[in-house]
């Protein structure tokens, strides 16, 4: 009887240890995935963040983030947003900030900025037997951009004396509009950031030409409400900038961009 009592308390013993160590693995999976949770909202807009063929946000933004707040105890999910609305989205708190190759350029009052992290050459491109060379070749002429895009903003508020007046321009919901627009004649040119065009490109085999003379070179941020006192925004501008220090960022670039170098260049960009 004893010995059936000792074999008894045995395996009661195995049995505890059993549960106990299932319950310590379950919590340590739990430590491991219950990173807060940043929202980072963009549009569709390749080489910076797009769906995969697994239909998973990549990109350069994307990847970038990742890293970026991964570094600072972040996990981070990609929305994708009504581009239009991505100031009320993000004062309302509906996601955290918007990070889609956004330029910092004439919007510095509106938002709490982390960055410059990349600088971007806002360019106009025509079809390769357009007869227009240079931008004083667009006055009058049809252009078309992405609307509330940098590019709209520098054509409708002409500050730059070299932006000349404009027959019509065309504001689009979907950056894919306007090449389209492009390629069919219906405008005469597109405003868009340069590597905007190179992967358009890249991805349906066709061919424009940039005009060499950029529309404006601009730095391009991660934007957060501008009553955003978390203090995230902070420590993002400065893990971007260790970032671009140690090399990780050019290293993600480079997948994207032929010389991805240029691209890092933000210390003179006046911001």
């Amino acid at each position: 009887m004893k010995g059936k009592r000792v074999i008894a308390g045995i395996l009661l013993a195995g049995i505890l240890a059993v549960t106990l160590t299932g319950c310590k693995n379950t919590d340590n999976g739990k430590k491991e995935t219950e990173k807060p949770v940043i929202t980072l909202g963009s549009d569709n807009y390749p080489p910076y963040n797009y769906l995969n063929e697994d239909g998973v946000p990549t990109g350069i933004d994307v990847e970038l983030a990742t890293e970026a707040f991964k570094r600072m105890g972040y996990q981070v999910e990609v929305v994708q947003i009504n581009w239009e609305k991505k100031k009320e989205l993000v004062e309302s708190g509906e996601i955290d900030c918007i990070m889609g190759c956004f330029s910092m350029e004439g919007r510095l009052d509106d938002y709490r900025w982390a960055g410059p992290y990349i600088a971007s050459r806002q360019v106009a491109a025509v079809n390769e037997n357009s007869d227009i060379y240079k931008l004083s070749d667009l006055e009058g002429k049809n252009l078309a951009v992405q609307s509330t895009t940098k590019p709209q903003g520098i054509f409708l508020k002409r500050t730059d004396e070299r932006i000349p007046k404009l027959g019509n321009l065309i504001s689009l919901g979907h950056r894919e509009l306007i090449y389209t627009f492009l390629g069919k004649g219906y405008v005469d040119a597109v405003g868009a950031h340069e590597e905007s065009v190179i992967q358009y490109m890249k991805d349906y085999d066709t061919s424009f030409r940039i005009l060499e003379e950029p529309l404006m070179v601009v730095g391009i941020g991660v934007a957060f409400a501008k009553d955003d006192d978390r203090g995230i925004c902070e420590q993002m501008n400065q893990m971007l900038e260790d970032m671009r220090q140690d090399g990780t960022s050019l290293k993600i670039i480079e997948k994207y961009l032929d010389n991805p170098e240029k691209y890092l260049e933000v210390d003179d960009l006046g911001y």
